[in-house]
């Protein structure tokens, strides 16, 4: 179990769902994990499982919206593990409105979190990776960044904004060793979609349109992280993967 031997990873969002699931799987394959989070105790309950495995973690409490904490946490994990290979701007928020009911506060709250902290996670990161002469950024975007769907404007526009830098980005550093990609999950079993999935009359519309029949659990979504994260794929840069069993295919 060593597909990342060796590798740092810092994760955001990972205190639970999808993150947790990412940061645990990347752990268990050899890297040392840098746990973000702004939910403290479960953030520290990730790090303290990990570390009871027998791997090597550490959590920050880390608001990905904060410019500042982005520096402080990306200076912790250099000073405790000498260097950052791995980033995966996982941290993000829903909201299911149409243009017309969304407020602008809610538009801004969910730009700063889920665009603007891969923004700033992308910008403070480059330093590191670049010391270190080699990288992987992995964007969590959504199939919601390649495909429209009713209510859920703004969300479905910061999830095409993170597609988008992502590209972006690989174009910017690849001359840097510092590959950047995005993965797009379907429908997740995640503590964020747990309100689609208990409406049985929701969810069945959901997943009317998964060709597998059914919402994935956040292992499969890791896996997809853990091969990007991996030398496995040194020749993918600004590339999409998708995990969707089958969504966008229709």
């Amino acid at each position: 179990m060593s597909r990342v031997q060796g590798k740092t990873a810092l994760i955001t969002g990972a205190a639970m769902g999808m993150g947790e699931a990412h940061a645990k799987l990347l752990a268990k394959e050899g890297a040392s994990v840098i746990v973000t989070d702004i939910a403290d105790d479960q953030g520290k309950a990730v790090a303290d499982a990990i570390k009871e495995a027998g791997s090597e973690a550490i959590f920050c409490k880390h608001d990905v919206s904060d410019e500042a904490a982005w520096i402080e946490v990306i200076d912790k994990g250099v000073s405790t593990y000498g260097k950052i290979d791995i980033l995966v701007n996982n941290a993000g928020i829903m909201l299911q409105k149409p243009v017309h009911e969304t407020e602008t506060d809610e538009w801004d709250r969910l730009f700063d979190i889920n665009v603007k902290g891969a923004f700033f996670g992308t910008k403070y990161i480059l330093p590191a990776m670049q010391k270190a002469g080699r990288g992987s950024i992995i964007n969590i975007s959504s199939i919601y960044g390649l495909v429209g769907g009713p209510s859920a404007a703004a969300y479905e526009a910061s999830k095409g904004a993170v597609r988008l830098l992502t590209k972006a980005s690989a174009a910017d550093y690849a001359p840097f060793n510092i590959r950047v990609n995005s993965v797009h999950p379907g429908v997740i079993k995640t503590p964020m979609t747990d309100g689609i999935l208990a409406d049985e009359e929701v969810s069945r519309q959901f997943l009317s349109a998964v060709l597998m029949g059914r919402a994935a659990d956040p292992i499969e979504v890791a896996y997809a992280v853990l091969f990007l994260a991996s030398d496995e794929a040194s020749y993918m840069t600004g590339s999409e993967l998708v995990v969707d069993g089958g969504y966008t295919t229709t």
